[in-house]
């Protein structure tokens, strides 16, 4: 594993501050976004058929933001374009990426939308009971409505956090999230003379939520533009599709890394399924508190993009090495710690989800392996960030899918079905490919800006 660079701790110190400023609304942002899901499952497990519900309503969302997700992902590449021109204080370029970055938005809208509405479907095909597809049905068309405000809020998102402006970011989803849980209140149960829909108000709910969102960034955006001291922006708002297809040749590896990633952990889950409920139980319960801890890395992952390409903007490679080194240092520190933790209170966790001792045996043993790969998946996601600052999104993508998919998977099948180590067997498949990618990602970043590099 390669070392960090010859800086100087005082020097490199100094970065954490800065790092932090950019990183923590994010990460509470990234938190926000994962309690969103959390605030509707709690809500419509009070229907009186909860278990359809909830199983209709985590299927419908997990569907939903697979394609929603990769969407966002197209739209990353505004953080290298955007952040790169703000260091080099070219607030028109900034802005000609952003423009182009809602045009994207717009016209990536209408097939997302069409594959969300042929889910239905598929799922009969793939013979998914009926009494999940019917009551998810309706669901997911609500959801599906919300599609071009939440692609318009990722592109002001990347626009915002790349000019420095992060807590409106946090305040939108924070305060998104009680617009959601009193629209659930009102459109699930009909309360106040509003009709009773059930999980498709739910739906409906997290809709209006994403147009609030979206609506919260513009008028922060509106007010950002306002005061710069810069010619109109009647001369800058231009349709270029070279800006585009170069958004979508930064945005597209990225976009196929994430879904590589949730793709490998959706198998996983597909294979616990496969050796029951128990072993399935406990998967959930390690899942669940491995993709809590992930938020704060990810909202790292954000800063350190942002900080690497705004430094290599200003033409100071030094400046955006040690940028990206004081984010992989926090990420890391921080999933250290929750590792330890896992191993310290793995029963207790366990039993915080189930009072079943064989699922409390079964998640706490999975806790153990998700600490051992705690800090190689701070380290992968945010060493990403900090790749994608220089404008490489491809080493990530082919990381992911040599070391989940030829390596990680292939591990986990073996040692669970043919071992039969069971659900054990394929985390530790997980936790190797989470190995790999970050022992991969880490080599990547200490070489991409050595004497070679050149700032274009």
């Amino acid at each position: 594993m390669p070392v960090l660079p010859t800086t100087s701790a005082p020097t490199l110190r100094q970065q954490f501050v800065p790092t932090l400023r950019l990183a923590l609304p994010l990460v509470f942002a990234e938190l926000g976004w994962m309690s969103m899901g959390v605030v509707d499952t709690i809500m419509v497990g009070r229907l009186p058929n909860s278990a359809v519900a909830i199983g209709a309503t985590g299927l419908g969302q997990s569907l939903y933001h697979c394609i929603a997700i990769f969407g966002g992902g197209l739209l990353l590449g505004m953080d290298t374009f955007v952040a790169q021109a703000y260091g080099r204080e070219d607030i028109h370029d900034a802005r000609r990426t952003f423009m182009n970055g809602v045009l994207l938005a717009c016209l990536l809208t209408p097939p997302l939308m069409l594959i969300v509405l042929s889910w239905p479907a598929l799922m009969q095909i793939f013979r998914i009971s009926p009494e999940l597809v019917g009551p998810m049905t309706p669901f997911l068309r609500a959801l599906n409505w919300g599609t071009l405000p939440l692609l318009v809020y990722f592109a002001l998102r990347r626009y915002l956090q790349a000019v420095n402006v992060v807590h409106p970011i946090m305040f939108a989803l924070v305060s998104a999230n009680i617009v959601n849980a009193v629209g659930d209140w009102l459109l699930i149960y009909g309360h106040l003379g509003f009709p009773a829909m059930g999980i498709a108000g739910s739906g409906w709910s997290t809709c209006i939520a994403r147009v609030y969102m979206a609506l919260v960034l513009l008028i922060t955006f509106s007010w950002v533009e306002s005061k710069r001291k810069v010619a109109s922006w009647e001369r800058w708002v231009r349709i270029d599709f070279g800006r585009v297809l170069e958004l979508l040749r930064l945005g597209l590896p990225a976009a196929a890394q994430i879904l590589l990633e949730i793709g490998a952990f959706a198998v996983a889950t597909a294979m616990c399924a496969r050796l029951g409920t128990i072993p399935l139980s406990g998967h959930e319960i390690a899942i669940n508190c491995a993709a809590l801890t992930f938020m704060v890395p990810l909202g790292v992952s954000s800063a350190a993009a942002v900080r690497v390409g705004q430094e290599l903007g200003r033409g100071d490679a030094a400046g955006a090495r040690r940028a990206g080194w004081s984010a992989i240092l926090l990420g890391v520190g921080f999933m250290t710690c929750s590792g330890l933790f896992f191993v310290s209170a793995n029963r207790f966790i366990a039993r915080a989800f189930s009072p079943d001792p064989n699922v409390v045996r079964v998640g706490a043993t999975l806790l153990l392996v998700a600490a051992a790969f705690q800090m190689f998946d701070g380290l992968q996601v945010v060493a990403t960030g900090a790749l994608r600052g220089t404008g490489d999104t491809r080493t990530p993508m082919l990381a992911n899918l040599v070391a989940y998919w030829f390596i990680g998977l292939p591990m986990g099948y073996l040692l669970g079905f043919k071992l039969r180590w069971g659900a054990l067997g394929v985390w530790i498949g997980l936790c190797v490919g989470l190995m790999i990618i970050g022992s991969a990602l880490l080599l990547a970043w200490h070489r991409r800006l050595g004497p070679r590099f050149v700032y274009r």
